[in-house]
């Protein structure tokens, strides 16, 4: 029986009981285990019988297209593709050729609804976007990260989110009047009710075989209650009957994916619990079961999200967007009495909260054209979000009447190392293999960390360091190294090992 099958009745009371539980984002539980884990030191010299400094390199401050990072382009959000494709003026082919070529977007987005990826039951029905976003990914080296909607308040009342078949299925609740639009309502689903929930469960299966560990793949977002996807309807009451019927879906439908999504880094919204869906205990499930952190804005934002995103354990990646300013358009953005203008003031704010990712929107035209004005801001973000990782020290040291390695990795950027770090030195015949992983999240933003190899006894010449980063269970990506220094074409550096009769041992310093 799947553990998905059980998540009913007295399975969720724990977690109901602790809902209104007020707390501080500071304890997650253990960190992800780290296997074939490396001696971490530390290395003191009780056995002193010489050493040398064999490697050292300078940070670079070019940019790096590492997983677990980067500007992120969309090809669609909740209204659509650009503001050119929608009127008409340029082809959806064309808007996605446009936003994968510029060449400070590593990622690419697809935020649309449920309908947009289903039309009947038993099987996907892809938006031609995806087709489109997924081959420019693979053609240009970049990855794709997707949410997908549950509910949508961009084009209600003619249209809400669910697929077709689902609309006379499920119960529509009109929850409050729509701005400028009279008497009409937004309708929100009862997320509660049987053939949601058993369409849900259809959805996310097909959904998970079709993506679930494809390597261009990013993240992908929680399916979560609300608007946009976000966990909350805003000042709106929700549509359930009660809060224990609210708080037991959220968490169903939360476990369900957390079952699922094994490979794909999920990512889980931040918005506090406003709209009284069981947001904390969403959150505080996703979290420990490892998934990302995200918000969709940085700076008309609670403080509550502000401390969660900054404090999160460190082996997790934070997604930061804001959609005040979303068009970049250059005639809409005032300086300050300082001469900086209140978008780059926004995106700034990116690296105080260690995050690994700033969201770019649609518009490619005016990306361009804001980048050659202000040039900072994306150059000041691709230098310092996420992780940059590089062997800033490598020692060799005789020891136990052999060579020992001891890689000194120093991280540069504003984040933790976003999973598992794995190490791996060899020969350059390929004789010589070793690995072993670092400790969860290390070395964090800012921070080094050290680690061991014992080489065979009497092994000297070249080896290459090289590292890779688990970012999900069994699931590693080649880094490459953020050094000035020049590294061989399989994106590991050289390190020329010293002879036993080597002069330049040092000993009793």
């Amino acid at each position: 029986m799947r553990r998905r099958d059980l998540l009913k009745g007295a399975v969720l009371l724990p977690a109901i009981a602790h809902a209104d539980v007020g707390t501080r984002f500071c304890d997650f539980g253990a960190a992800p285990s780290s296997p074939e884990r490396l001696d971490q030191g530390p290395f003191d010299i009780e056995q002193d019988q010489g050493w040398q400094t064999v490697l050292f390199t300078t940070p670079a401050e070019r940019p790096l297209r590492n997983p677990g990072l980067g500007l992120v382009g969309y090809s669609w959000e909740e209204s659509g593709p650009s503001l050119a494709a929608r009127a008409g003026r340029e082809t959806l082919e064309q808007h996605v050729d446009k936003i994968s070529s510029l060449p400070f977007v590593d990622v690419l987005y697809i935020r649309c609804d449920w309908r947009n990826v289903q039309s009947r039951p038993g099987r996907l029905d892809l938006d031609p976007v995806w087709a489109l976003t997924f081959d420019a990914g693979k053609r240009k080296g970049l990855r794709v990260a997707f949410r997908i909607q549950l509910s949508n308040t961009s084009f209600q009342p003619e249209q809400v989110a669910l697929p077709p078949f689902l609309r006379d299925r499920v119960p529509m609740v009109n929850i409050g009047r729509i701005p400028g639009k009279g008497d009409t309502e937004y309708r929100e689903p009862r997320y509660d009710h049987p053939e949601f929930q058993k369409a849900f469960a259809e959805l996310n299966d097909l959904l998970a075989a079709q993506f679930e560990g494809n390597p261009l793949v990013e993240w992908m977002d929680l399916m979560q209650y609300g608007f946009w996807g976000e966990g909350h309807t805003s000042n709106y009451p929700n549509p359930f009957p009660d809060y224990v019927t609210a708080h037991r879906t959220s968490v169903s439908m939360t476990a369900r994916q957390l079952d699922t999504w094994k490979k794909t880094p999920i990512t889980v919204n931040t918005q506090p619990d406003i709209s009284k869906v069981g947001n904390r205990t969403v959150i505080d499930m996703a979290v420990r079961a490892g998934a990302w952190m995200r918000s969709d804005s940085i700076i008309v934002e609670e403080p509550i999200q502000i401390d969660e995103l900054a404090n999160r354990p460190p082996w997790l990646a934070a997604v930061m967007e804001d959609g005040y300013f979303r068009q970049y358009d250059t005639t809409k953005l005032k300086p300050d009495e300082s001469g900086i203008n209140v978008l780059e003031n926004y995106m700034l704010h990116v690296p105080d909260l260690k995050a690994n990712y700033w969201s770019l929107w649609t518009e490619a035209d005016n990306l361009a054209r804001y980048n050659e004005m202000y040039p900072r801001g994306f150059e000041r973000l691709r230098i310092s979000i996420g992780y940059r990782l590089r062997p800033a020290w490598v020692w060799q040291r005789k020891r136990y009447g052999t060579f020992e390695l001891i890689v000194c990795v120093c991280n540069r950027g504003a984040a933790g190392v976003p999973g598992v770090l794995w190490l791996h030195v060899s020969s350059p015949d390929g004789k010589l293999n070793l690995r072993g992983s670092l400790d969860a999240g290390h070395p964090f933003g800012g921070g080094i960390r050290q680690a061991s190899f014992l080489l065979p006894n009497g092994y000297s010449g070249k080896v290459n360091l090289s590292a890779k980063i688990e970012i999900r269970p069994g699931v590693t990506k080649p880094v490459a190294w953020a050094c000035e220094q020049p590294v061989n074409p399989d994106g590991s550096i050289s390190v020329v090992l010293k002879s036993e009769k080597d002069p330049k041992w040092r000993k009793g310093v």
